[in-house]
């Protein structure tokens, strides 16, 4: 088994030009799912990459680099619509996990209840993927096409997440539903972000993790709390809208109409408590 260890994303690239390779980054999610004693090979790590770490603030918006981590994220200055973001980044697994997994690992896992995913869907994020042969960007719903897969090719690595500046507008929360209160997989998990002028909702992005083979948005029910006032917006949540964007499934944590009707109570909670600060001041 050959094992690369580039600190230089050009030559990272290169070797991935050479064939397939099991990519390392933080490994909280690749040596619970190898079966053997050591990771398939060859094996690029690329946690010396020095280029693929940290946040900035670009012209366009925000650059979060592949490796990341979660602890990262917890750690630094970002506006209110990350809080979402940073809320998940509490919950996914314990410290020691936080300290070493990644945002593009958690998004490469292409697992139904990333925690990441519907809070980075609310941030409107896109994937920046890198080859030898240059540079795309794709967008997070577009990325992850079904559990464990993604449009990701061989040859590619993730090299950020992007968020643009007109979606790193207004304020957050993220809510999660589990058997237990902490290291749990989600039941179901509800993101979202508004923007609010003189008390009323101009702009809504919703998402709702673990209740599909893929985490989305719900235009129909964003659409629904434009123009109202945020103290009332958890009320107009219905699960006439939310559901039908659903595909849940039975599992041993929860069946399909628990997450069907928890999906709907979930966001209710969440949209509350945005609403509660503006009602506390008033």
């Amino acid at each position: 088994m050959s094992y690369h260890r580039p600190a230089d994303l050009g030559e990272a690239l290169s070797v991935l030009s050479e064939g397939a390779q099991c990519i390392a980054a933080g490994c909280t999610d690749l040596y619970p799912a190898t079966p053997a004693k050591a990771l398939p090979g060859p094996v690029l790590d690329i946690t010396a990459i020095e280029a693929l770490r940290g946040i900035a603030r670009t012209a366009e918006g925000w650059r979060l680099g592949a490796t990341t981590t979660w602890t990262d994220i917890l750690d630094s200055s970002l506006p209110p619509a990350f809080d979402s973001l940073k809320f998940a980044a509490r919950e996914i697994g314990s410290v020691q996990i936080q300290n070493a997994g990644t945002v593009a690992g958690n998004l490469c896992t292409a697992s139904p209840a990333a925690d990441s995913v519907p809070c980075l869907l609310t941030l409107d994020a896109e994937v920046e993927l890198q080859s030898a042969a240059g540079i795309r960007t794709l967008p997070l719903a577009k990325f992850i096409t079904r559990p464990r897969q993604t449009a990701r090719r061989p040859d590619e690595l993730i090299t950020a997440v992007l968020v643009p500046e007109t979606a790193a507008q207004g304020t957050s929360h993220f809510l999660k539903l589990g058997a237990r209160k902490y290291l749990i997989i989600s039941i179901v998990m509800s993101a979202a972000r508004l923007v609010i002028e003189d008390g009323c909702i101009t702009e809504a992005a919703l998402a709702i993790g673990a209740c599909s083979p893929v985490a989305t948005r719900l235009p129909e029910q964003e659409a629904a709390l434009i123009g109202h006032q945020l103290s009332n917006a958890a009320h107009r949540v219905d699960e006439a809208l939310v559901a039908p964007r659903l595909s849940p499934i039975d599992d041993i944590r929860a069946d399909t109409a628990f997450r069907r009707h928890a999906a709907t109570e979930l966001l209710r909670r969440t949209l509350a408590e945005l609403s509660t600060p503006a009602e506390a001041a008033a």
